[in-house]
């Protein structure tokens, strides 16, 4: 292996870490959910709601992001959240009922969002249009791992410490994280000057609405977490009851179901490259579509081979997506990827809520067709996934400028 070889496989393992540090537990906890809901004596879409407030907390921690985008040092910014976020993860150890446990977890939100939309801006503005993608492709790597080992990890942890013993566990990975971005991130300038406008952040983010591309990513966004949040949480208490009637370790177990997609997603920038967005986002869409139809199945080998269609599908889309944001930006990526996050985030909120009460009063069945016409929205969506000629030689430009 040449040394550029290693060197490029070191910085794809350095990125793809930093997600799973960043975003380990944003849904970690969904593999908890039916011990949550039976020590806080609560509904499946009330204990569903409260596990997923973080998505509160990203949301308005990304909308954030995209207005002070400029003003806030990329490296100092990802150390600081990633060290706050420890907190309230420490103090989820102790909650005493559901309502303090879902403020912590937009607590957690907070930071986890500041991180995670930090790092992509850093991501966009070091590094070359040829390249970005699979910078993206690697940070949602990295993702899909946290969504993997963390479910995976927090069913054991519980089964063997406790509920106490989980959230202390992923405190100490939180600073884990801290150490990691402080390690990796490079004290560096932004590399694209034209980022750098000087204007109000509003304004800035008023013009990224503009842009019809942009908005549409932004609408995906909201589609892809919608989609995968009323799968992964809800799918737990189907899991847990009859027929499928499997305990909280098998559970855990189920959630193999994401190393498919590990080795998935950092194909995002190959297919691009070969199909196209529109057509590789389509196709993305198309496999998760197909494994929300399994999902229906009695048979757990179906469902399970519907749960990894569903992650390689959404994860696959979420990379294409956050790629495309990185390249349609005019200005500013800090604040469009701030925007895409928010978006994104509001949809897994809107998702807990909505499918979870679809869930309560109509079932599963009707909890997936939600799913489904959630994709099949993308879908339409990203027909408008072009990027606007000018954008094209900006970043023509900066790439030669850059070599």
């Amino acid at each position: 292996m040449s040394n550029q070889a290693i060197r490029k496989f070191a910085r794809t393992f350095a990125i793809s870490a930093m997600a799973f540090l960043t975003l380990v537990d944003l849904f970690a906890t969904q593999a908890i959910l039916p011990s949550l809901a039976a020590l806080y004596h609560a509904s499946p879409s009330a204990t569903g709601f409260a596990v997923n407030a973080t998505t509160i907390g990203m949301a308005l921690a990304s909308l954030g992001v995209a207005i002070f985008s400029s003003r806030i040092d990329r490296r100092l910014g990802v150390i600081v959240s990633l060290c706050a976020l420890s907190l309230p993860t420490a103090l989820l150890a102790f909650a005493p009922n559901l309502v303090v446990f879902a403020v912590l977890r937009v607590l957690q939100g907070l930071c986890m969002a500041s991180a995670f939309a930090l790092t992509l801006a850093h991501l966009g503005e070091h590094t070359s249009a040829e390249d970005v993608a699979g910078a993206f492709a690697a940070y949602v790597t990295g993702n899909v791992a946290s969504n993997f080992i963390g479910r995976l990890t927090a069913a054991a942890l519980v089964d063997h410490f406790g509920v106490s013993g989980n959230f202390l566990a992923f405190s100490a990975l939180n600073l884990l994280g801290a150490a990691l971005a402080a390690t990796v991130i490079a004290r560096a300038p932004r590399m694209h000057q034209s980022d750098a406008t000087g204007d109000n952040p509003l304004a800035i983010w008023r013009r990224h609405l503009a842009v019809p591309a942009l908005c549409a990513a932004f609408g995906v966004g909201f589609c892809i977490l919608f989609a995968f949040v009323g799968t992964f949480t809800y799918v737990n208490f189907v899991l847990a009851r009859p027929p499928l009637g499997l305990g909280m370790m098998q559970i855990g177990f189920v959630y193999f179901v994401f190393a498919p997609a590990i080795l998935t997603t950092p194909l995002a920038g190959r297919l691009v490259a070969r199909l196209g967005t529109r057509a590789s986002m389509w196709t993305s869409l198309a496999l998760a579509g197909i494994g929300a139809l399994a999902l229906l199945s009695s048979a757990i080998e179906l469902v399970v081979a519907g749960l990894a269609l569903v992650g390689i599908g959404t994860f696959l889309a979420q990379a294409i997506a956050t790629g495309f944001v990185g390249r349609a930006a005019k200005t500013d990526r800090g604040g469009a990827s701030g925007l895409y996050l928010a978006s994104y985030f509001f949809g897994g909120l809107v998702g807990a809520i909505v499918l979870g009460a679809v869930f309560d009063h109509l079932g599963w069945p009707a909890c997936v067709a939600g799913v489904g016409a959630a994709l099949l929205l993308a879908a339409g969506l990203s027909a408008k996934f072009t990027i606007e000629p000018q954008v094209a030689r900006i970043q023509t430009t900066s790439a030669t400028q850059e070599a």
